[in-house]
Order: C-alpha cells, then structure tokens, then sequence
C-alpha cells in the first residue's frame, strides 16, 4: 500500500524508554531499525538476556488506521485463533507459526506515547522473506494465503475494518465519477477516452456486489494485501508464517486472489510507460491457484468459479484508482513526476485487458486444479 501520508520523523534512542511500557521482563540491549515495509515504522529489540527473546516494536501509521483499538482487535482475534488452530494440531513451534504480541502493563496491546502509538510483537529468528517471484514460490504463497484464510473461516469474531471501502470497487468507481465532475486539476479532457474505457467495463467489474447483494457471495477474513513479501520462510525455504496483519478485514475472497496476480503475474512495474511490455504471466496464475485451492477448503463453488473475473478486477481496481487520483491532482499517491499516475493507469489498464484476453485459459486451470484437489 503507497500513500502520501507519512509518519513524522522520530528519534529511535526513545524506543527504549517506549518499550519498558509494555509487560515483558527483558532489558534491552540495542535498538536498531528494520528495513522493509511502507506504512509502519519497525525496529529490532535486541535483549541483554540469553534466555529472553528479541522483540519487534512498531510506530503504527495512525494516519491511514485511524482506529488503534479496532486495528488491535482485528489482529488479536485473528493470532489468537490461528494459535488455537495451530496448538490443535499439536504443532511444536507455534511461536514460529503465528506472530505473538505483548500488552502494555495497563493490558493493553499497543502504547500511546501521547503522539504516536506502539506495539510489541515477538521477533522470529532465522526467517526469510522474499521480494521477487517464481512458479515455486508463487505456489508457496497460494498454499501460505490459502491456509490463512482456512483456518480463519470459521472465527467467531466479528472483525471491522481498519481501511473502510478499501477493496469497495462501487465505491472506487464512485469516486472516479466524483472526481471527473469536480475535474479540479482540468484534466478531465485530456483523458476522456480512458475515462471511456474504463466506464464501458464498469458494469461487469461489479460482479462482486451483485453476487453478494443475491445471497450467493459472502464475505470472508482476508489478509487484503496478499504479497509474496508478506509471508516468513524458514532457512530451508518452508512456509513459516503470514505477517502485516494490519489489512486483516471482512472481505471477498476476491481481495487475496486477485491482489497477489495483479503484481505476481504482472510481466513489468505497475508503472511501466511502454504498454507492449505489459503481460498477464500464466505460469504464475497457475502455480499460485494451484497452492491457493489446495488449502483454500472452505470455498464455495460461485467463489472457486469466479478466480478468473478476480484476477482481471485488481488491476481494473487500481487503474481506476490511479486515475481518480490523476483527474483529483496527485493528492493521495505519491508520484516522481507530473504524469505518474496517468502512466499508471494506463498500465493496470492494459493489465486489466491483458488478463481479460487470458480468461478461457484461466478458466481451464481453475477446472484442470479443481478435478486434481477432488482426487
């Protein structure tokens, strides 16, 4: 998630006072901050003890989850019940397995330092993340999404959500149809013709609503920024765990499916400015499907069937959503010059019609892996 707000600059020396806020026993020994993440501000907490383990301590950007204490809750519910699930089974190593937060000494599981708030996770040692993608881990990651979603299908919470509308594609394109009248930056003209295209589609790429409006879609618990980067592998490669729970929210299954292929199988940057560049990988399609329905249990047939449309609606989403930007004037995005979310849009654009070309072959692999899970 890129957004144009940020954190204010913060000294790290006063991560220490901030962790002797939460109800741990250790002291600490060093601060020093990780990389990796847009949003949230991370640092290691290395602990003088050797019987002690080291921590995670994050500044959450309360600027885009504006509700901590929801924020919180989503997340508590969902560790608390895959911990469950995980114990169930009589796994050994399930603080490998699920990610472990502390409360404060007032029980509460983040700190409000009177400007920012924290929170305070356990650190896994000897853990991997990966930032490119293949066949095979496209597959690991569609086993690691697919399972998180099944052990979460039948939590008994109530999650909300910590960005509202935020895979709401009526409400995306309300937006749009908002910004082209109001047509503040006087672009509207220059771009009508995409502004078209897009509207010429509209109607089919609210599928989603339709289905859920007559009974036949339900919302799910979706992690909602399903990346390859936000999964820990163990040394050897293996899935360990799902992490960046801060997007944890009811939704479509939709959201995991096809957020992950509208970068993973995406043949060139979300920004490319040569469209003959732009391809729908198949391979990645495949690999990632294959993984994601052999753990994905609890999925109904109309949301099984319905893959395909999920992978073409991402990046429809997200042009629409570079667009709306562009015509507001670059508010929410930020860009490295003044056509960038113009270039974007016509790349997710062709993206969309990319994928769209690929549905009949999409629809073969989802029935070729629908008969081999059956067997």
């Amino acid at each position: 998630m890129e957004h144009i707000t940020k954190c204010a600059i913060f000294a790290p020396m006063k991560t220490e006072q901030i962790f002797t806020a939460f109800d741990v026993t250790a002291h600490v020994q060093d601060v020093v901050p990780l990389n990796g993440g847009h949003i949230n501000d991370t640092f290691r907490v290395i602990t003088r003890e050797t019987t002690q383990p080291d921590y995670v301590m994050q500044r959450i950007n309360h600027h885009i989850f504006t509700d901590v204490d929801l924020l919180m809750h989503n997340i508590l519910a969902v560790t608390r019940h895959i911990r469950q699930k995980l114990e169930s089974r009589g796994m050994t190593d399930v603080d490998r397995r699920v990610l472990t937060f502390f409360p404060t000494h007032e029980g509460k599981y983040y700190y409000h330092d009177g400007e920012n708030y924290w929170r305070l996770m356990q650190f896994i040692p000897d853990t991997m993340s990966r930032d490119t993608v293949n066949a095979d881990n496209a597959r690991s990651t569609g086993l690691a999404f697919g399972e998180f979603q099944d052990m979460l299908s039948d939590l008994p919470e109530t999650l909300g959500e910590t960005i509202p509308n935020f895979h709401n594609m009526e409400y995306r394109l309300w937006q749009l149809r908002e910004a082209v009248g109001a047509d503040a930056a006087g672009r509207v003209a220059k771009v009508r013709d995409l502004i078209d295209r897009i509207e010429q589609h509209a109607d089919d790429m609210l599928l989603a609503e339709r289905l859920h409006r007559s009974g036949k879609l339900p919302k799910r618990v979706c992690h909602c920024d399903t990346k390859v980067n936000n999964i820990l592998f163990d040394v050897n490669g293996e899935v360990l765990c799902v992490i960046d729970l801060d997007t944890v929210m009811p939704n479509y299954v939709f959201s995991d499916f096809g957020d992950f292929l509208r970068t993973a199988a995406c043949t060139a940057p979300e920004d490319e400015p040569d469209l003959d560049r732009i391809h729908f990988d198949l391979n990645i399609f495949e690999a990632f499907a294959s993984g994601y329905l052999q753990r994905a249990r609890f999925l109904t047939d109309v949301e099984v069937h319905h893959l395909p449309f999920a992978a073409s609606l991402f990046p429809y989403m997200q042009a629409v959503r570079f667009l709306t930007d562009y015509v507001a004037g670059d508010t929410y995005y930020k860009t490295a010059y003044s056509e960038h979310n113009l270039v974007r849009a016509k790349a997710q654009f062709r993206l969309f019609e990319c994928v769209e070309q690929a549905r009949p072959q999409m629809n073969e692999i989802i029935d070729n892996e629908i008969t081999r899970v059956k067997l």
